[in-house]
């Protein structure tokens, strides 16, 4: 048996559904539309722990919060060709039409290139992005033995790409929150994105968010919008 039970839990693991709280099973119902946080660089799925008690304190389920983990070392290519995979796995487990996503840093570029260069926008209702990198950032200039960093400098090919022609594509929602005090997005008005809601947070450190219970809740109330 626990033989057994330790197969099931790697056959999880690789699949990469890692669900907050107690799931329910698959393919029930869902009341909200399911939420997919993309951590940042040298994070990890672990980054969203208050995301879940503050989402979960609005009625979400283990069935509608997932975190997707990637290699933050690689292309930023290669973790949304892999978002786009876990989106459609999240899709098929829940059977829902479409996910919410919520980035945080590194990870609004995978996400962002998910969906302007990957097809990924009729499968996304809603884009928060939290301290997003998603015109790059110089403090990547710390980490550039990382093509994911390479990628984040401003005026790389990636963001040139990235970046042209309509940043807020299809009917996706898009909202940012961004602060003067992130200290980590050099500038810190990088986040924002042309037609999105884009919302100044008078002061936040870039790791701050991901423990700041008011923003959060700001995001759980954008993607109940």
């Amino acid at each position: 048996m626990r033989r057994i039970s330790a197969v099931l839990v790697a056959l999880l693991a690789a699949i990469g559904l890692a669900v907050f709280a107690q799931p329910a099973p698959a393919g029930a119902a869902t009341a909200h539309t399911p939420v997919v946080f993309v951590h940042g660089f040298s994070g990890s799925a672990s980054n969203w722990t208050t995301a879940e008690a503050v989402f979960a304190g609005k009625g979400y389920t283990g069935n509608e919060l997932y975190a997707f983990q990637y290699d933050w070392t690689q292309s930023n290519k290669s973790s949304a060709a892999s978002l786009a995979a876990y989106v459609q796995q999240v899709l098929a487990k829940t059977g829902a039409q479409q996910v919410d996503i919520v980035n945080h840093s590194m990870g609004g570029l995978v996400s962002d290139w998910y969906v302007k260069q990957l097809g990924g926008q009729p499968y996304v209702r809603h884009l928060a992005s939290i301290a997003g990198a998603n015109h790059g950032t110089t403090f990547a200039g710390a980490c550039l033995v990382d093509t994911s960093c390479v990628e984040m400098y401003p005026g790389s090919a990636f963001l040139s790409t990235l970046n042209a022609g309509d940043e807020t594509p299809g009917a996706t929602k898009y909202a940012t929150w961004y602060s003067p005090c992130d200290g980590v997005i050099l500038p810190y008005t990088s986040t924002e994105l042309s037609g999105a809601t884009n919302n100044l947070v008078a002061c936040q450190t870039h790791i701050g968010y991901l423990t700041d219970t008011v923003t959060l809740g700001a995001v759980a109330n954008f993607l109940a919008s």
